[in-house]
């Protein structure tokens, strides 16, 4: 099997609500399709949401790179064939995570097709049956944010993660307003998206946040302070979640040897794809970090993706795949089945895309010749 036709959609996915972290806000999500066709007429579907403030790739760049670049050089390689095709992007180009995973993702789609098996028994078979989803609350005023806890779990969540990150006192009041809300035993997790900076604020938050008996605290300082993390973790008695800070291999390796944190998010968009993400998780289970699987609010084809990762490794506890529910359009259809998720037995990615709706999102297309 090789790869014949590389297509790519440049497309921004409308919102039901603005979703707001601590260093953006988005009105909607920019993101790249791509659709891999092979020699005998099957096609794989991958995506790229890139993040210039996490992956430093933007929609522009990620483009170009795939339709200039990384594209041509994969026409002719056989999907099947992973170790190569990772081998052959990282001698093309350093970093650009979300662009490699675009195309990692549609080569595993691409051959559970070819093959009649889901991604997750091409990559180590189901152990998981289900995972409970999170609703996830963007920064907003607390009271906004505590009547949104409320109404999501009458909506059937079981547990509510917040977005922080502003400041440590509108934070707590943050947190405060939600666990008033929601009671003394929903599980409620806090992101802060590297917003507290430094050891030293993440403490004195900390502190203050302790009556709220909180599940986990999410990356508080900046992706690059392992040594902070390592303090923070030291001296927390809540557990800690490194996400920013580990991409791939290198970060991995440094965290591992350090144990600067109790869980780690590993995301497709960050490390490159399906393939690599399975690396981050066995070194993590080695050096007995639990792992997530989160996104950077995808569409139905890398959340599928994600949770293909998920559903086939042991260590992973935890998933934040939301990007379809905070959609009004998806090209996937993706079926949560809340509070869980619950992934089917359909070949490859176990969605199907509507090329229509792909058509009518698409602000742009190109297609890649070797």
């Amino acid at each position: 099997m090789k790869i014949e036709k590389i297509e790519v959609f440049a497309v921004r996915f409308p919102l039901k609500v603005p979703f707001v972290v601590s260093y953006h806000r988005y009105e909607d999500m920019p993101s790249i399709i791509v659709k891999l066709t092979s020699a005998c007429g099957r096609v794989g579907y991958g995506e790229a949401v890139a993040d210039e403030h996490v992956t430093g790739e933007s929609l522009e760049s990620t483009i170009s790179i795939i339709h200039r670049l990384l594209g041509p050089q994969l026409i002719g390689e056989n999907p099947m064939h992973m170790e190569r095709i990772h081998d052959v992007m990282d001698r093309s180009i350093r970093d650009v995570p979300a662009a490699k995973a675009a195309l990692d993702i549609a080569c595993h789609d691409l051959v559970g097709k070819k093959l009649g098996l889901p991604v997750y028994d091409l990559i180590g078979g189901r152990y998981h049956d289900a995972f409970p989803v999170t609703h996830v609350l963007s920064i907003g005023d607390p009271d906004a944010m505590a009547e949104e806890a409320k109404q999501q779990l009458d909506a059937g969540y079981t547990s509510i993660k917040m977005k922080v990150g502003v400041d440590v006192a509108s934070d707590v009041a943050r947190v405060a307003a939600v666990r008033r809300a929601v009671g003394p035993d929903v599980p409620i997790r806090v992101d802060v998206n590297q917003g507290w900076e430094n050891a030293g604020k993440t403490l004195q938050a900390m502190q203050q946040l302790i009556p709220y008996a909180l599940d986990w605290i999410e990356q508080p300082v900046r992706a690059d302070d392992f040594e902070g993390m390592a303090e923070v973790k030291a001296k927390s008695v809540v557990p800690i979640m490194i996400d920013e800070g580990v991409r791939g291999m290198p970060e991995m390796r440094r965290l591992t040897l350090m144990q600067a944190a109790h869980k780690v998010n590993i995301k497709l968009m960050k490390c490159g794809g399906i393939y690599p993400a399975k690396k981050l998780v066995h070194i993590a289970e080695m050096s007995g970090i639990e792992c997530q699987i989160g996104s950077m609010v995808e569409s139905s084809i890398a959340s599928s993706a994600g949770f293909h990762v998920a559903f086939s490794s042991k260590i992973v506890r935890s998933v934040e795949l939301t990007g379809p529910l905070r959609f009004a359009q998806d090209v996937g259809n993706l079926q949560y089945d809340l509070p869980f998720i619950r992934l089917n037995e359909q070949p490859g990615l176990g969605i199907e895309v509507d090329e229509a709706v792909l058509e009518q999102l698409a602000t742009a297309r190109y297609e890649v010749t070797g």
